[in-house]
């Protein structure tokens, strides 16, 4: 890095930012973009003329500048998905909630909760607790994801 010319006529770096923008860097904890630039066009400005900046340390500089640039734009790529996952899940449990409701009054076929052999009957109501539907066949409670079979009721002649 190089120093800067010291002495009675050396300006100080809260005189090139500006103090609001010093405030704002200091309210948010973070530095953004334009108070990088600031920073990097200040040092360029008032480097010492018999030592200049070492071209690679800017590149460098600028490197790591795009380098949190983009890491700014995948945090926000990010939100986004997570905002678009938390819609597709309630839209998947409002769809097995009217698969579980559309079940009703059929005769399905469900692996046994308690472990024993699979039961048949008639649904005759949906429960809509918990992660997954709840369908009642009989006495009996049976998550949605356990029905195997379903048919529709032979109708009345």
């Amino acid at each position: 890095m190089t120093t800067p010319i010291g002495g009675a006529g050396a300006t100080n770096i809260s005189d090139v930012l500006g103090k609001s923008n010093q405030e704002a860097a200091k309210s948010s904890n973070k530095l953004d973009q334009d108070t990088f630039l600031k920073l990097l066009v200040a040092q360029m400005k008032y480097q010492d003329p018999s030592n200049p900046a070492d071209a690679t340390q800017f590149l460098t500089q600028t490197a790591q500048f795009t380098q949190v640039e983009k890491l700014g734009v995948i945090a926000d790529s990010m939100a986004k998905l997570d905002t678009l996952a938390s819609g597709q899940a309630s839209m998947l449990q409002s769809q097995l909630m009217l698969g579980a409701s559309n079940l009703i009054g059929k005769t399905v076929t469900a692996k046994d909760p308690a472990g024993g052999a699979d039961i048949t009957g008639v649904v005759s109501s949906a429960t809509f607790g918990g992660s997954t539907p709840t369908l009642k066949i009989g006495d009996t409670d049976v998550a949605l994801s356990d029905v195997k079979d379903v048919r529709q009721n032979a109708k009345p002649v």
